[in-house]
C-alpha cells in the first residue's frame, strides 16, 4: 500500500490533492515539483510515526523505511537559490536609492506612511539581506556606528556616520538568537533619519520573544506588517525601475533578495568565505548557507581557467614546414618536409606525436642536429613556415615537464628498450646519458608567442 501511494504521488498533478484551488489556478494540472512530493511524503511519514508512538496503531511497519523518498525524487532536491538577475537587481537598487514622494502609493486620504519610513524599509530590503519578518521587528537603536581611533582623535566632537563601520543589531530570528552584522553605511543613514523623526509610539509585543519592545518601523500606533515588503515595497520599486514583478524564476519576493545579496557576496572579486557568509546571514549551519549562496558561471569559469586543466595535459611545440618541398611534390618520395624543433635539433618523423621518445629524443635516423649543414640550410630558406602544434602528454611525460631532471631520468630508463621509429632502441643507439628534455611550452604561452 505504501508503494502504491508513493507511485500515485509521483504521478500527481497540482490540484489533485486539494479541493480549493484559489491562488493556484495557473498551476493546476501541472506535475508536482520534487520538493512538494518530498513534503507530502514527510507529512505522511510523521502521521504514521505519531500514530504508532501514541499507540493508536500497532507497529507493523516502519514508516521511515516503507515511505522513504525515492532516489528519483531526492536526486532533484538540493540548493537552488532563486537569485534575481544582476541587471534587474541593479535597477531595483537604483529605484530604492532614488525614491521620491511621487513614487509612494497613495490612498484616498493621501500617503499612509512618510517617505523616510518607506525609504528606510526599502533600503533595509535591498541592503540588509534579512527576512521580511526580521526587518519588520527591528528595534529602536538597532544601528550602531563603530569609528576608528583616527576619526575619534579629530578636533570635532561630531563624527560623520559615513566615516565609520555601520553595524546592524538583528533581533532573534527563525534559526538563532540575536546577532550583529556589518551593513552598508547608506542603510544606517536611512535608518537613523527615520529614527530621528519617528513619532513616539507605544511598545509592541515581539511575537517571537514575547517581550515588549520599541519597534523601529511603527507609525500611527501600528506596526508595519511583515507582508508590507511583498505587497507594497517590491511593486513600487519594480514600477519605478521599469522591470516586471516576475522573472523566469517566479515572482520577485522579499526572500529572493536574501539569496541575491548572499550570492553576490559569495561571487565578489574579494569574496566572502562560506563560514563568513554563514555568520553574516545568521545561520547555525553552513549547510543552510548553501541554499542561499550560488556560485555564478563567471566565477566558475574563472576558477576553471586558473586551474589550467587543458594546459596541464597538453603542450605545444614549434614545427617548421618546408613549403618548397611541399610545392615540388617531394612529399611522396619520403623527403622530409616538416621539422619538429627539439631545441638541440630537429625531428623529421612525420608521425611525431605518436613517437614514444618525443619528449626525450633518442636521436635515431630521423634526428637532425642543428649544427649540421642540412639544418643550417633549412634555417636559411625564405619559404619557411613556422607553426605550433599541440601534443597530449601522458603521466610520465607530464611529470618530466613539471618535476625536472629526476623525472626525466626515470623516463629515459623506461624508454631505454622501446623501439624508435627506425626500429632501433635507445640502448642500441647508445643515447647520451645527458639527454635533455624536449623544450616545449605551455598552451597559454604559445598562444601569446605564436606569430
Amino acid at each position: 500500500m505504501c508503494a502504491a501511494w508513493i507511485a500515485a504521488l509521483d504521478r500527481m498533478n497540482v490540484g489533485d490533492y486539494v479541493q480549493r484551488t484559489a491562488g493556484i489556478e495557473e498551476r493546476v494540472g501541472k506535475p508536482l515539483t520534487a520538493s512538494t512530493k518530498e513534503d507530502h511524503l514527510a507529512a505522511i511519514r510523521r502521521f504514521f510515526t505519531d500514530c504508532q508512538e501514541w499507540e493508536w496503531l500497532p507497529r507493523r511497519f516502519d514508516p521511515g523505511r516503507a515511505l522513504a523518498t525515492p532516489r528519483s525524487i531526492t536526486a532533484l532536491l538540493g540548493p537552488n537559490p532563486r537569485v534575481i538577475a544582476d541587471e534587474i537587481w541593479a535597477k531595483l537598487l537604483w529605484a530604492g536609492l532614488n525614491l521620491s514622494q511621487v513614487d509612494l502609493p497613495e490612498t484616498r486620504s493621501g500617503h499612509f506612511y512618510p517617505l523616510e519610513l518607506v525609504r528606510a524599509i526599502a533600503l533595509s530590503w535591498l541592503f540588509s539581506g534579512q527576512r521580511s519578518d526580521e526587518i519588520a521587528r527591528l528595534r529602536i537603536g538597532c544601528i550602531r556606528w563603530q569609528h576608528d581611533d583616527k576619526s575619534l582623535a579629530g578636533d570635532s566632537d561630531q563624527v560623520l556616520s559615513c566615516d565609520g563601520v555601520c553595524l546592524l543589531d538583528v533581533p532573534p530570528h527563525k534559526t538563532g538568537t540575536a546577532f550583529t552584522k556589518p551593513v552598508d553605511p547608506i542603510l544606517g543613514q536611512a535608518l537613523d533619519i527615520w529614527q530621528a523623526m519617528r513619532p513616539t509610539q507605544p511598545q509592541f509585543l515581539d511575537r517571537r520573544t514575547g517581550e515588549r519592545v520599541d519597534l523601529l518601523f511603527a507609525f500611527r500606533a501600528r506596526r508595519v506588517s511583515s507582508s508590507y515588503i511583498n505587497n507594497t515595497i517590491i511593486p513600487m520599486l519594480c514600477h519605478k525601475a521599469g522591470v516586471p514583478a516576475a522573472d523566469v524564476r517566479g515572482n520577485i519576493t522579499s526572500h529572493r533578495a536574501r539569496s541575491t545579496i548572499a550570492s553576490q557576496l559569495y561571487n565578489a572579486k574579494e569574496p566572502m568565505t562560506l563560514f563568513e557568509l554563514q555568520a553574516w546571514l545568521g545561520h547555525r549551519s553552513p549547510q543552510s548557507t548553501q541554499y542561499y549562496a550560488k556560485i555564478s558561471p563567471t566565477t566558475l569559469t574563472r576558477a576553471y581557467t586558473d586551474a589550467g586543466y587543458f594546459s596541464r595535459n597538453v603542450r605545444t611545440i614549434e614545427v617548421l614546414v618546408d613549403r618548397d618541398a611541399v610545392t615540388s611534390n617531394a612529399v611522396g618520395d619520403e623527403t622530409p618536409w616538416q621539422y619538429y624543433d627539439l631545441g638541440h635539433g630537429y625531428c623529421t618523423y612525420t608521425f611525431f606525436e605518436q613517437c614514444p621518445h618525443r619528449m626525450a629524443c633518442a636521436r635515431c635516423d630521423f634526428y637532425a642536429p642543428k649544427a649540421s649543414s642540412n639544418a643550417q640550410l633549412l634555417e636559411a630558406k625564405d619559404n619557411l613556415q613556422r607553426m605550433l602544434i599541440a601534443i597530449p602528454l601522458n603521466d610520465d611525460e607530464r611529470a618530466a615537464v613539471e618535476d625536472g631532471q629526476r623525472a626525466l631520468d626515470n623516463l629515459l630508463d623506461r624508454l631505454l628498450d622501446v623501439p624508435t621509429p627506425t626500429g632501433t632502441t635507445p640502448r642500441e643507439i647508445e643515447v647520451p646519458a645527458t639527454a635533455t628534455l624536449l623544450p616545449i611550452v605551455s598552451v597559454n604561452q604559445s598562444r601569446r608567442e605564436c606569430p
